[in-house]
């Protein structure tokens, strides 16, 4: 098995909701704070496997919401906050006294905070959903250290969701787009994800997630960014992973995953710990 990836762990809190069928009640809220920390790592995926000069650690606080505008109708926010250090990196064309300078930065800001949508169809033995989400501008970029705290565009996601559930078991199913703007490549996603429980409080579920890039995008970004494949261009991968959901009451619980790959490009060869705490209103 190639090593942990990262960024399947990244998304997986936000994976666990945001491709679901179900929609919350009128009135009702869920919301979910988690925590990604991706240590000290230099080597990216790609073909073959790359370094980058220096170290990178990538750390997210998240925050995501659903509401119940109405029974079938759900409105979602989720709001990732970055904090991404690179230590010990050198830059072309600078030397101190005949050899490389060693150069430590670090960067916190927004990454790309996402709105959206979604509406069940019908719930009759399978919950049939649609969603769409738009990931707007609002992360930064510094150029001398390449580190870049999101995708330097809007984003459009369309997803197609079925889904059904038992007392101990669910099945969730999507696929979709997502369209980038500046020049952007456009990536196909299709996945899935199986539960079930065991005892009173406690789930266990697999995942898959597959995204997949059609690289039909022109963007021509900074080498500082491309030397530390922070949100470039084309990045893919295949992911699957398993997580657990531990219920304290019927509104409270913990979440943990983990995740691995069967291909990945231009994202980080490293393991990370993805933990989170949710509570529905």
């Amino acid at each position: 098995m190639k090593n942990l990836l990262a960024i399947v762990l990244f998304l997986s809190s936000f994976f666990m909701y945001s491709q679901s069928p179900w929609t919350q009640k009128k009135g009702k809220f869920y919301t979910q704070f988690s925590f990604s920390s991706v240590p000290s790592y230099d080597v990216i995926y790609g073909s073959p496997d790359y370094k980058i000069s220096g170290k990178l650690s990538d750390n997210t606080l998240q925050f995501y919401t659903e509401y119940g505008f109405s029974d079938k109708t759900t409105i979602i926010v989720n709001v990732p906050y970055k904090m991404i250090n690179r230590t010990n990196f050198s830059v072309p064309f600078i030397d101190c006294f005949g050899s490389p300078c060693a150069f430590n930065n670090n960067k916190t800001n927004l990454g790309n905070i996402e709105i959206g949508i979604k509406h069940n169809f019908s719930s009759k033995k399978w919950l049939v959903t649609g969603q769409f989400l738009i990931a707007t501008n609002t992360s930064s970029f510094d150029a001398f250290s390449g580190i870049r705290t999101g995708y330097n565009a809007w984003s459009f996601t369309p997803l197609f969701i079925v889904g059904k559930s038992t007392k101990k078991t669910y099945l969730q199913l999507f696929t979709g787009l997502t369209y980038r703007t500046n020049n952007y490549s456009t990536n196909f996603k299709i996945g899935g994800e199986y539960g079930w429980k065991f005892g009173e409080h406690f789930w266990f579920a697999s995942f898959i997630d597959v995204v997949k890039s059609f690289k039909n995008g022109t963007i021509s970004l900074p080498f500082s960014n491309k030397s530390t494949a922070l949100y470039v261009n084309n990045q893919e991968f295949g992911g699957f992973g398993f997580k657990g959901i531990y219920e304290f009451s019927s509104s409270f619980g913990v979440t943990a995953g983990l995740g691995g790959a069967f291909f990945a490009n231009n994202v980080a060869k490293q393991a990370a710990l993805n933990i989170g705490l949710f509570k529905k209103f």
